[in-house]
C-alpha cells in the first residue's frame, strides 16, 4: 500500500504562483509514473501533467506553459509548480502514483480568486 500526501495548496490571487507536493510512502518510489491530476466543481477528473521514472514529462494543452511538474526521488516527492494561474485552475488537485497498481492521494484545494 502507497500512502500519498498532498500539500501546498491554497487560495491565490489571479497571475500569482504556488507549489504543490506530494510524499509519498512508496519504496520503489523511483520506478513510478507520478502525475497531478484535478477535479473543478461539476467536471470531470482530468490530467494536468505527469513525469515518468525516467523524467519525460507531459502537460495537459490548458496548462502547458505554465506549469512545471518535477520530482525529487530521494525525498520520494514529486512537485507542481503553478505560475501564471487563471480563475479556471480551480479545483481540487490530486496526486497520482502508477507502477503495478494506482495510486491516489486525498488533494489539496486551489482556488485562484481576488
Amino acid at each position: 500500500q502507497v500512502q500519498l500526501v498532498e500539500s501546498g495548496g491554497g487560495l491565490v490571487q489571479p497571475g500569482g504562483s504556488l507549489r504543490l507536493s506530494c510524499a509519498a510512502s512508496a519504496s520503489l518510489f523511483s520506478l513510478y509514473t507520478m502525475g497531478w491530476y484535478r477535479q473543478a466543481p461539476g467536471k470531470q477528473r482530468e490530467l494536468v501533467a505527469y513525469i515518468t521514472s525516467g523524467g519525460s514529462t507531459n502537460y495537459a494543452d490548458s496548462v502547458k506553459g505554465r506549469f512545471t511538474i518535477s520530482r525529487a526521488n530521494a525525498k520520494k516527492t514529486v512537485y507542481l509548480q503553478m505560475n501564471s494561474l487563471k480563475s479556471e485552475d480551480t479545483a481540487v488537485y490530486y496526486c497520482n502514483a502508477q507502477y503495478t497498481i494506482v495510486y491516489w492521494g486525498q488533494g489539496t484545494q486551489v482556488t485562484v480568486s481576488l
